[in-house]
């Protein structure tokens, strides 16, 4: 291959800069990863991503993220093989939020060669310096509000659906790099059989009794509605929360148009006062058992696989808990019991023995002391890292 304007050797490594325009490219980098998990790091845990879901994801005139941010891909090559692979972003939003200038690397993979990763860190870091960015953090897959962090922990069973999973030498190699972490966010089993705790119960009760808080499933037939009452609850409930970005209208009806299929409703809750929105849970089918057997691939037979494991066969066993939140003006008001317990009876109607919740921050003490009120346990702990670009 001949090193043109946008590649770089070294060592017989080639750099391939490309932008999400490139989409020849952008579908080569997103097939990197089955050389890593499929020849590199072969993996029973390793569950494909739907190649047509991510080019989606990938694309400027569908996913409503790039309209506040700019982002750059590298792929690296050695001997004709991909070997690595690094998104680097610049996210306006999170500066108008947060204040911070702050950069972002993410859809990191690489072989276990730190020449290789340095390659890709040092190149993303550069690229961010330019935009006048001072200091990047990762991975995130683009921003908090998707995919984040390294698996540190919890390698030897699959990811639950949107949640990372990597070989256990990227922490290395990212240390190597000069990053430290910065935050770690845990994944919870919840078991969903036994004895409700007693203080939930008891709170639960007192709250019925007051009469003024009612449950709700979600409208399916007015999908678009009800995700707008979402994003209100959304963005207040997780304002003080660190990494928070507010969702716009438009990027959340995108992300909830993907995970509509996953959605059951009487998993999908919404909490009233006095007929106001005031919290939301949504518990999605955990369909990444699934997802590994079809390969990435929806045609010519995967999504018939889907479909038949889903609506026929019933073979989805688990779920994750992956929108929880209340307002600010109602956060000891003692409604997460409520939800909890209205959530808890449908997966036991559901016949699933546990659900994940996550992912939490390490220091959200009271998010974390309430899984743990449930006999909660961590499962993974997924790392995000930070460095001085």
């Amino acid at each position: 291959m001949a090193i043109g304007e946008n590649m770089h050797s070294n060592s017989a490594l080639e750099l391939i800069a490309f932008p999400l325009s490139d989409r020849k490219r952008v579908k080569r980098f997103l097939k990197m990863p089955w050389h890593i998990y499929r020849e590199h790091y072969p993996s029973p845990n390793w569950v494909p991503p739907l190649l047509a879901a991510q080019l989606e994801f990938f694309d400027p005139a569908k996913n409503p993220f790039f309209e506040h941010a700019a982002c750059h891909c590298w792929l690296v090559c050695k001997d004709g093989i991909d070997v690595g692979r690094i998104v680097a972003v610049v996210d306006r939003n999170w500066e108008n939020f947060t204040g911070s200038k702050t950069g972002q690397f993410g859809f990191f993979e690489s072989i276990n060669d730190r020449e290789v990763a340095a390659l890709l860190l040092e190149t993303a870091i550069d690229w961010l310096r330019k935009q006048g960015v001072p200091e990047v953090i990762g991975p995130l897959n683009f921003s908090t509000n998707h995919q984040s962090g390294f698996l540190v922990d919890g390698f030897d069973s699959l990811p639950c659906i949107e949640m990372t999973y990597n070989p256990p030498y990227y922490d290395e190699l990212v240390k190597a790099c000069g990053f430290t972490k910065l935050r770690d966010l845990w994944q919870w089993e919840v078991a969903t059989v036994g004895a409700i705790p007693a203080r939930m119960q008891k709170l639960s009760e007192r709250l019925k009794k007051r009469g003024r808080f009612t449950i709700r499933h979600m409208n399916m037939k007015d999908w678009d509605a009800e995700v707008e009452r979402l994003q209100e609850i959304y963005n207040d409930a997780w304002t003080d929360t660190w990494g928070f970005v507010p969702l716009n209208e438009q990027e959340l009806q995108f992300l909830a148009a993907n995970l509509k299929l996953v959605v059951q409703p009487e998993l999908a809750l919404i909490a009233e006062l006095d007929g106001e929105p005031i919290a939301v849970s949504i518990t999605i089918m955990d369909i990444n058992p699934l997802l590994q057997k079809i390969d990435g691939r929806l045609f010519p037979t995967g999504l018939l696989r889907l479909i038949w494991g889903l609506k026929i066969n019933n073979t989805v066993q688990s779920g994750r808990v992956i929108i929880t939140g209340v307002k600010h003006s109602h956060q000891h008001s003692g409604i997460g019991s409520l939800m909890y317990i209205e959530t808890r009876m449908a997966i036991e109607k559901l016949g699933w023995k546990y659900v994940n919740m996550g992912w939490t921050l390490e220091d959200n003490d009271d998010v974390n002391s309430t899984a743990r009120s449930m006999d909660g346990r961590i499962v993974k702990t997924f790392r995000v890292y930070s460095r001085e670009c």
